[in-house]
């Protein structure tokens, strides 16, 4: 094991949340993270310093994330509370940068071809747009100027996404940008069911592993909040995580602590939930897997990008749900994008 060199195989997750926490705490000196629940959903702000920006591999600056659960989103109930918490987290980030009420580029990052990449493009069917409005003169002001671009993929128009966005941003002269991009995560868990808010910008489609030029303040010039959901995971953190789950289903299965199926259960098995399963001991996680059982989860990591890298078996994987989930989800963003910047629009 001494030979793998782990610097190859940084954990990929474009959620800070996700980067601090699979980070020792006590090498990031300027971290804050302040946890908060908003009818019944948790939301988690993450401010990064500048001197452990580079350690955790995120920009400084304000990251929010809203968990959403292992409960249903479909519901209308829980669709709603979402799209509220989010409403105002969003609003929220938009004050940080003082640009309430200013006029605003909304940017649908991603492919609409591919589901799991197109986040951005659906969001953008259903946002009011206000620009041409505004310059006809017939709009009130309780809306603000708001225009949106979905500028598709290099792959598909021969134009580096940035080139696009930033002459679009030149010509209409706007205020800041709001970017929706897919995301990828490091944890099975938060896979469509985390929304991240940032003002940091984002690098258009690095949660399909095709990383493109940066879109940030930086760059354009302007602020730039980005909006992202992850909507994929690799195949080297479902393996690695599905061996976690397996070391603490046999260590609960060991302490007779799994709920049993009964009657009232259907006759199947009770969910665990393994975030809050105990770990099992070194000496138990040896005895069920021997030498790898008490592997760290880096070198766990490591060891199986080693494996399935070079074959190419490190695939980007999605939920079979995906097209209902990016469905659902892209409405949610859009109600809460219309009630943050427009005050005409109902936010009960």
């Amino acid at each position: 094991m001494e030979n793998i060199d782990l610097e190859k195989f940084n954990t990929r997750t474009d959620l800070a949340y996700e980067a601090v926490t699979n980070t020792d705490q006590a090498n990031l000196p300027d971290i804050l993270v302040e946890r908060s629940e908003n009818q019944g959903i948790n939301v988690i702000k993450t401010t990064i310093g500048p001197a452990s920006a580079n350690i955790v591999h995120k920009k400084p600056g304000l990251y929010y994330t809203v968990e959403i659960g292992n409960g249903d989103f479909h519901d209308n109930d829980t669709y709603e509370r979402i799209e509220d918490v989010l409403r105002q987290v969003i609003e929220e980030v938009i004050a940080e940068e003082g640009m309430t009420g200013k006029r605003c580029l909304i940017v649908g990052l991603g492919n609409i071809n591919v589901t799991p990449d197109s986040l951005g493009p659906y969001v953008l069917d259903n946002v009011i747009v206000t620009r041409h409005l505004f310059q006809l003169g017939t709009m009130s002001d309780d809306f603000s100027e708001v225009s949106a671009i979905s500028p598709g993929v290099m792959g598909t128009t021969g134009i580096e996404t940035f080139d696009i966005i930033n002459a679009v941003k030149n010509e209409i002269n706007v205020d800041y940008i709001i970017a929706i991009d897919a995301l990828a995560a490091s944890s099975i868990a938060r896979v469509n069911k985390t929304i991240q808010v940032t003002n940091t910008g984002i690098s258009p489609g690095s949660g399909v592993g095709n990383k493109r030029k940066e879109l940030s303040k930086e760059t354009t010039g302007i602020p730039v909040i980005a909006i992202g959901v992850p909507t994929v995971v690799d195949a080297v953190t479902i393996t690695n995580e599905t061996i976690n789950y397996l070391l603490k289903f046999l260590a609960n299965e060991y302490r007779g602590d799994t709920p049993r199926a009964n009657a009232l259960t259907g006759g199947q098995r009770l969910p665990l939930n393994y975030d809050e399963v105990k770990a099992p001991e070194d000496e138990m996680k040896q005895h069920f897997l021997g030498k790898i059982g008490l592997l760290s989860d880096e070198n766990k990591r490591a060891l199986i990008a080693e494996v399935l890298t070079p074959n190419g078996y490190n695939m980007m994987v999605t939920p079979k749900e995906i097209d209902a989930d990016v469905e659902d989800l892209a409405k949610i963003i859009s109600g809460a994008l219309d009630q943050a910047l427009h005050k005409a629009v109902n936010h009960s």
